[in-house]
């Protein structure tokens, strides 16, 4: 997608296969919420192909969207109707709609329907937007940033609530900058940066591309050879050595191949060992460290590469 001489996607290549969580990750500016308005033809694509549902979503019109459920990363709801008058009204846009499924959403999300929706918060415009997404039970949800201004109780609920369409074979598509959350619930991944994807597969298998933090205690009454030692073996390339009362500790990060790291240390005379898991967190900020990108945000925060 381009707008004049500024690309704003290139190179974009996703399948996403039925009855699964599909997690797009980026920070603010990557491209997450023009993919996902390009799939719903909000945007054109300025180049290449799209099918959603098995149909190209310029040509599909009213009977492709009253399968999709869409929840868009600015939501904008005001006026005098309330929740239910609003919902009502879109239940007859999007075809049939289980009243009684609509008020189960939004009793589990803890939402008013009976106020106005000028009188609600951010956090419950949310809900009520959550619940027109999911309230006709459509083959296709896409929802961007979904959870912004949702307390932890109701994020629980909506993860849960992801699990349950998904053994149903409904297919979720979801973009967010949190990444601990896409970890929760994604069964698949991609990462966008500057408008490219610089990372994708399975959440299991992008974890494994992440660093390691290491925390071990060597024994030794020499520590100064030690030392020495240690600066010899490539894979322990970078980590802190301290003194401690076991004689040193070394600690930090460790990529790689992690059989020639557990080798490195099977030489060594341990006295504890601490490897913790990577999340997707950290392996996220070493893609875009790998290919140069600028800042991500994580939890809330910018981190700086």
């Amino acid at each position: 997608k381009s707008y004049g001489s500024h690309e704003a996607l290139r190179g974009i290549d996703l399948r996403i296969e039925r009855g699964t969580v599909f997690g797009l990750i980026g920070p603010n500016g990557s491209g997450k919420s023009t993919t996902l308005k390009i799939l719903l033809d909000i945007l054109r694509p300025s180049a290449g192909t799209v099918r959603v549902l098995g149909e190209d979503p310029r040509r599909a019109g009213a009977r492709l969207r009253r399968n999709l459920g869409y929840l868009p990363g600015e939501l904008r709801l005001d006026g005098r109707l309330t929740g239910k008058r609003l919902l009502r009204h879109l239940a007859r846009l999007s075809g049939p709609v289980d009243q009684g499924y609509m008020h189960e959403l939004a009793e589990r999300f803890g939402v008013d329907l009976g106020r106005p929706i000028h009188s609600l918060s951010k956090g419950n415009k949310q809900k009520v937007g959550l619940v027109q997404a999911f309230m006709h039970q459509p083959d296709l949800l896409i929802l961007d940033e979904p959870t912004s201004g949702l307390d932890p109780l109701v994020q629980r609920e909506f993860h849960t609530l992801l699990h349950e369409v998904c053994e149903r074979g409904q297919t979720v598509l979801l973009s967010s900058h949190v990444l601990s959350e896409v970890q929760q619930v994604a069964h698949q991944v991609a990462v966008l940066g500057d408008g490219q994807i610089v990372g994708s597969g399975e959440v299991g298998a992008l974890r494994l591309r992440a660093i390691r933090r290491v925390n071990a205690g060597i024994e030794t009454p020499e520590p100064a050879r030690t030392r020495e030692l240690l600066r010899e073996i490539p894979e322990l390339a970078g980590l802190d050595v301290n003194d401690d009362p076991v004689g040193l500790r070394i600690s930090g990060t460790s990529r790689g191949d992690i059989r020639a790291f557990v080798r490195a240390l099977s030489t060594l005379p341990l006295a504890d060992l601490s490897l913790e898991e990577p999340d997707l967190e950290e392996s996220v900020l070493h893609l875009y460290r790998e290919r140069g990108q600028g800042k991500v945000r994580t939890a809330g925060q910018e981190q700086e590469q």
